[in-house]
């Protein structure tokens, strides 16, 4: 029996999750849960996650939601990879940092400025926008300590974070004035490639990208 994962393609924590199973190895049993339709609402969803939320992922009776914890999961239970998810608790700490700075801060930022056009066609909010940008230059003193975002090696952190930089990219945001983002980006890109970066990653950033352009119009 396969873990089962509730996703909907287009979301970036999802694409995330996908990535590092292709990454690790692990299939998954994808139970497509369409949010914008309100499918997260059935009874039978809400029983097994009282938050409704995406991607969920059950794994023989464990249900977890929220992605950074599946990837630290993910990895602890199925990967040989230590370097993925740093056994050694300052090194790991420094990983669990980034994915917290990406939960609560960087992708919380992408989410409150475009989110709402999305949703509901409203107008984007340039103090929101501020935000994101002041997350961002955060972000860009962060790379100046290793190679990559947490260790001087790819990390989950690099993974969750590249998806919400990427999407990011994909919604046409600046990013000139962030060199070390940038470049630490097309690294990311590089290593994801093998594992589905292109197919899972780029087409569903496209996708929110388009839906967020074709409200803009409106």
């Amino acid at each position: 029996m396969t873990p089962v994962l509730y996703y909907l393609p287009p979301s970036p924590p999802c694409r995330s999750v996908l990535m590092l199973a292709k990454m690790i190895g692990v299939e998954l049993e994808l139970k497509t849960l369409n949010v914008l339709e309100g499918e997260q609402l059935k009874p039978e969803f809400v029983q097994l996650n009282p938050q409704h939320t995406i991607p969920t992922l059950d794994d023989h009776g464990l249900v977890l939601w929220e992605s950074r914890v599946i990837l630290s999961y993910l990895v602890s239970a199925y990967s040989k990879d230590e370097n993925l998810y740093p056994r050694d608790f300052r090194s790991r700490a420094i990983v669990d940092q980034r994915l917290h700075f990406d939960l609560g801060t960087l992708y919380a930022r992408v989410v409150d400025y475009y989110f709402p056009t999305i949703t509901v066609g409203a107008h984007l909010d340039q103090t929101r926008k501020a935000k994101l940008a002041e997350a961002l230059g955060w972000f860009e003193a962060m790379l100046r300590q290793y190679t990559w975002a947490a260790a001087n090696h790819f990390t989950i952190a690099d993974l969750a974070l590249a998806v919400t930089v990427s999407q990011i990219e994909a919604f046409e945001f600046d990013l000139h004035p962030y060199p070390k983002v940038r470049a630490w980006l097309a690294k990311c890109k590089e290593e994801l490639e093998p594992h589905g970066y292109q197919e899972i990653n780029q087409t569903g950033a496209e996708t929110l990208a388009g839906l967020f352009r074709a409200k803009l119009k409106q």
